[in-house]
């Protein structure tokens, strides 16, 4: 590759918002309404969680369904699909080894997809989902 396309690539990439996605500022605010308070982004924790309830012993992660290989959605780009393969395999297992760290923890761990929190309704659902498990 060359050092146009490198660029232009770390151009593009550099754009792209690594929190506070639309997704997830939707998904806390409800998650407020239902009377939760959170940390979001917390840096002291391993993966840095989306969402930390400290108090129930919980982490969110909010996972887009492109970045982290959603099954039903995700759909790899065909051109470079030797950079997209590898790019995504790798936060897929690294979100096993997250998932796997707080399980060792004792601590719940929820992994929401974009797909499941992208209507009002669903998003609900989601929450109480979430809030029977940890209550």
């Amino acid at each position: 590759m060359d050092t146009v396309s490198k660029k232009k690539r770390s151009e593009i990439m550099s754009r792209i918002k690594s929190q506070d996605s639309k997704i997830e500022t939707l998904f806390r605010k409800k998650l407020w309404q239902y009377g939760f308070r959170y940390r979001k982004n917390s840096g002291k924790l391993f993966g840095k969680p989306d969402i930390v309830l400290k108090k129930h012993e919980t982490v969110i992660f909010i996972d887009s369904c492109f970045w982290h290989g959603c099954k039903k959605h995700c759909r790899i780009p065909t051109a470079r699909k030797k950079y997209w393969v590898p790019k995504i395999e790798r936060n897929k297992k690294r979100d096993k080894q997250v998932g796997k760290i707080y399980r060792n923890k004792k601590w719940k761990i929820f992994r929401v997809w974009e797909h499941q929190i992208n209507e009002e309704r669903k998003l609900e659902e989601t929450i109480i989902r979430i809030k029977k498990k940890i209550q």
